[in-house]
């Protein structure tokens, strides 16, 4: 059972770093079947400490035990249809389990979506992350983020995402 969640105005996730590759999992919508890749993450539970949720949500959504590094990006987020204000994208290694699609643990979400796969995008070469991933306007440019954080340099795809 999850304890009560404080007020969703922040969204902490794990980039959980292999090499040179970075984890995302896919969303899929139950209604329209439409899916999507995001950076595994979620809110933070009463008495929780931002760590704790990141591991908790790792732990969650991808079956991975994982080690928070270091805070990697904090960056403000327009809401436009999200309830986040905020994304708090915390560098997490894997030091136990395998990675596998987890699951939607809040009731509300569950309903929306299920966690339909995880793979592994190459930081090294934005161009092999695929059309789907270019064409996001939430995840593309949070991988760019995430890629210029680490130091990677640009590299296929414009800031656009667009060829």
């Amino acid at each position: 059972m999850h304890g009560e969640s404080v007020p969703r105005v922040t969204r902490y996730q794990g980039a959980i770093v292999r090499g040179h590759e970075v984890l995302l999992i896919q969303h899929r919508e139950r209604a329209t079947g439409r899916a999507y890749w995001v950076i595994p993450g979620g809110g933070r539970e009463v008495g929780e400490t931002e760590e704790a949720c990141v591991r908790r949500e790792m732990q969650e959504e991808t079956r991975l035990e994982v080690e928070v590094e270091r805070l990697l990006l904090d960056e403000a987020f327009e809401p436009s249809g999200q309830a986040y204000r905020r994304h708090k994208t915390y560098l997490c290694r894997a030091v136990g389990g395998t990675p596998q699609a987890g699951y939607e643990p809040e009731p509300e979400a569950a309903g929306l979506y299920e966690i339909a796969e995880v793979r592994w995008f190459d930081l090294q070469d934005a161009a092999g992350w695929g059309d789907e991933i270019a064409a996001d306007p939430f995840t593309f440019p949070m991988l760019k983020s995430i890629q210029q954080a680490l130091g990677y340099p640009a590299k296929g795809y414009g800031s656009t995402g667009r060829h």
